[in-house]
């Protein structure tokens, strides 16, 4: 499809599916708050879908419509949630145990909660040292257990009464991994899924079964998932999006916030220190060394791309970034997350910036895990195939085109997005120029 060409959207009819591979903190936040919110008894705060608005034509238009009344998205109430996870909890049981919601607020939709029971799980242990369940898929191989996946989406569909699905990663950090010779093209990655290439996680496997099933996929995660060519061959070869990597939700949310700030005004930047703390499972997984830098290839990719220091190497050329998250069970998933920044400006005189981050990891994933379905159906039915550079609004780590660095200000990221939208649907696109006005 040419970038010239308005596409035709097609309706959202029917019933959308939202798997989760990983029904967890995050996911069970997620799916309460759905159910709450179709109740009435809370509202979508975070979600830029739900809450967000669009501006169309000049300022003086007034004319500002709601982005869900203005792209054709599926209703909340037309959303039903599954997913797999190597424990055997349902979903209220889960959300219990991950404690961040308050019971009486879980209570109010105990009835939806109880009856979304996990599917057994792709799992290998190499690439998730610290946890371990019951709940997993046996097979001879690892495309058996791929096929096992396609197998329970399709069940899926057909159980619920489906017209289509979309899958958001919601689970664990897996192990750092760099791509391989397997990875390199559709046809050695199918043949690693035969023979079991010990290269090949289970996040790509879900990621496998969900594009062959015509499924859009979005990694929660900073695993490496989509982001290979194997699956980028087979998502445009299937005309099927993706999207990812690394819900931007706490810390670096807060970086590309700042940093862009810091950078527009030319104040340099000699040193940046980023720590975290939190208890959750996530937590428990980012405690072993293998996960954390899997995790922390994410974090530090925005500043760099964010400050140029090729561009300015006065300002940015030679600061320190380092990034620590600690396992802290006492704190569950309220985590906390230290910067310290020490800044420079004029005559190049010292100065800091101190951020202190209380903040609750699931409650702010959850809205992200929400628009991601939401937008990445919208792009399916839009024929939109491959990488959706447009969300990298909503990850750590996005991906781009081969070649193509990604965009990571947080500002420039919203107006991509809120641009695309207006292209989807014919309006003008808006440059902030303004000029017009004072004609």
């Amino acid at each position: 499809m040419s970038v010239r060409e308005t596409p035709k959207i097609a309706p959202a009819e029917g019933k959308l599916g939202v798997l989760l591979p990983g029904l967890g903190a995050v996911a069970t936040t997620l799916i309460a708050g759905v159910e709450l919110i179709k109740q009435g008894k809370s509202s979508p705060i975070g979600s830029l879908t739900q809450m967000g608005h669009i501006r169309l034509g000049k300022r003086t238009d007034n004319n500002n419509p709601a982005i869900k009344d203005f792209v054709p998205l599926a209703g909340l109430d037309d959303l039903v949630f599954g997913g797999w996870d190597i424990y055997e909890d349902n979903c209220y049981e889960s959300a219990s145990n991950a404690a961040v919601l308050e019971p009486t607020l879980m209570d109010q939709v105990k009835p939806q909660l109880e009856k979304i029971k996990p599917m057994k799980a792709v799992f290998e242990k190499r690439f998730a040292k610290r946890i371990d369940g019951p709940n997993v898929k046996t097979g001879s191989s690892k495309m058996d257990l791929a096929k096992q996946l396609m197998a329970d989406i399709e069940n899926f569909k057909k159980e619920h009464g489906l017209s289509r699905c979309v899958m958001v990663w919601c689970a664990s950090t897996e192990i750092f991994l760099k791509p391989t010779e397997v990875h390199a093209s559709l046809a050695a990655f199918e043949k690693g899924l035969e023979d079991s290439d010990p290269n090949i996680a289970p996040s790509q496997i879900y990621a496998y079964a969900a594009v062959k099933c015509g499924v859009p996929f979005a990694n929660g995660a900073p695993n490496l998932t989509v982001d290979l060519e194997a699956i980028q061959e087979l998502a445009k070869k299937n005309n099927v999006p993706i999207a990812g990597k690394d819900y931007k939700s706490g810390q670096t949310f807060m970086k590309t916030l700042i940093a862009p700030g810091l950078k527009s005004r030319m104040l340099g930047v000699s040193g940046w220190f980023s720590g975290n703390i939190l208890g959750n499972r996530d937590g428990e997984v980012l405690d072993e060394p293998d996960n954390f830098k899997t995790k922390e290839d994410s974090k530090l990719s925005a500043l760099n791309i964010i400050f140029q220091p090729e561009h300015y190497p006065e300002l940015y050329g030679n600061y320190y970034h380092k990034v620590r998250i600690e396992y802290y069970p006492p704190r569950g998933d309220n985590k906390e997350g230290w910067d310290n920044i020490d800044i420079f400006g004029w005559l190049g005189y010292p100065m800091q910036l101190k951020i202190n981050f209380l903040c609750r990891d699931s409650i702010l994933a959850a809205p992200l895990a929400l628009d991601l379905a939401l937008f990445m159906d919208l792009a399916q039915r839009a024929n939109m195939s491959g990488i959706q550079e447009w969300l990298s609004f909503y990850f750590k780590a996005p991906m781009s085109a081969k070649g193509l660095y990604p965009e990571h200000d947080l500002f420039i990221q919203l107006m991509k997005l809120k641009n695309t939208l207006r292209w989807m649907k014919g309006s003008d696109l808006i440059t902030h120029l303004g000029l017009e006005y004072y004609d």
